[in-house]
């Protein structure tokens, strides 16, 4: 574990890796055990002399369990130290805001098993964790664009989509056609929960998508290049990258009503039958549940409605209740 510790939240303040890019050490707080846990940041600047550089941030490793963002922070600092002539402006990569979760496979906090996309806006007076988030949210305060980075979890994949509150969409919708992704999902439950790192940004004035794709506890370098492609086009936009740009793709758009939930109700293996990000038909088999024991075929789960399939359980094991599929009708 003290490893781990060691690399998401290394002990140095600063950290030259290429020129005008920067590791940064945005708060450390001494643990209870005697180790330390630290947040940090790449910043990567302009060499160009800018009066007022515009300037985004993107921020991954909310949930220990997720790693897709991960890749997508690598991919844009790759890219820009490839070619830090084209960049205009500033990038601040927050690659772990939960590195201990990171270090231990957790998607909560460990020791206090709290989600921390559930703790947001923080308190610089409160404990431990309300100072870190505080801390996090006084740093990203002033940048013209928030890409919150999430995978699902372990027990489903998801296609590349961004996820906004209706409250937000107004002002967030002309970024998040620039993204690159498959679709636009308004309204989801997730994203609009106050306490959440995207909510308080948008709420302090600093629009926040949230991208969500892929699967907990792996990585999908198509799907996030793909993200990557739609970054860099978004800064492309905002003048900020002076390179060329991928063409990208314009998503569909839903809101919560416009979407099929399909929940097991009863128990036993899940064996999908449908390919994942494609559109199904009314009727269409998506997979079937089975009792190991018997040998029987417990359900046929079929589409209700005709859509786009983007969320699709990938882990076999199911007990009532559980989401199988998600279908954009």
């Amino acid at each position: 574990m003290l490893q781990g510790i060691y690399f998401f939240g290394a002990s140095f303040s600063k950290k030259r890796i290429g020129e005008k890019s920067m590791i940064e050490t945005v708060i450390k707080m001494e643990l209870p055990v005697g180790e330390h846990i630290a947040i940090r940041k790449n910043r990567i600047v302009t060499n160009k002399d800018i009066r007022n550089p515009g300037r985004i941030t993107l921020v991954s490793g909310t949930h220990g369990d997720e790693l897709e963002g991960q890749y997508i922070c690598y991919e844009v600092s790759r890219r820009i130290n490839e070619h830090p002539e084209y960049l205009e402006g500033i990038v601040d990569i927050f690659p772990a805001l939960n590195p201990l979760g990171i270090d231990m496979a957790h998607r909560s906090v460990p020791g206090i098993n709290m989600d921390l996309n559930r703790m947001f806006p923080g308190d610089a007076n409160g404990d431990i964790n309300e100072r870190i988030i505080a801390a996090i949210i006084d740093d990203i305060i002033g940048s013209d664009i928030c890409f919150d980075l999430h995978a699902s979890d372990i027990f489903v994949r998801e296609i590349p989509q961004v996820r906004l509150s209706e409250e937000f969409a107004e002002r967030l919708m002309p970024f998040a056609k620039l993204t690159n992704v498959d679709m636009i999902w308004m309204n989801a439950t997730a994203t609009v929960h106050e306490a959440t790192l995207a909510h308080s940004l948008n709420t302090m004035g600093v629009p926040t998508m949230v991208i969500e794709l892929g699967q907990g506890h792996s990585i999908n370098t198509e799907y996030g290049n793909q993200v990557v492609e739609g970054i860099f086009n978004v800064m492309h936009e905002m003048g900020l990258w002076k390179g060329p740009t991928a063409a990208v793709q314009t998503p569909a758009t839903s809101g919560d009503g416009e979407v099929e939930f399909i929940r097991s109700d009863v128990c036993g293996l899940f064996l999908s039958m449908a390919q994942h990000n494609h559109y199904l038909k009314k009727g269409e088999l998506i997979g079937r549940i089975v009792d190991p024991y018997s040998g029987e075929t417990l359900r046929d789960i079929f589409a209700g409605k005709s859509g786009l399939l983007f969320t699709l359980r990938i882990y076999p094991v199911v007990y009532e209740g559980d989401l199988l599929a998600r279908i954009l009708t």
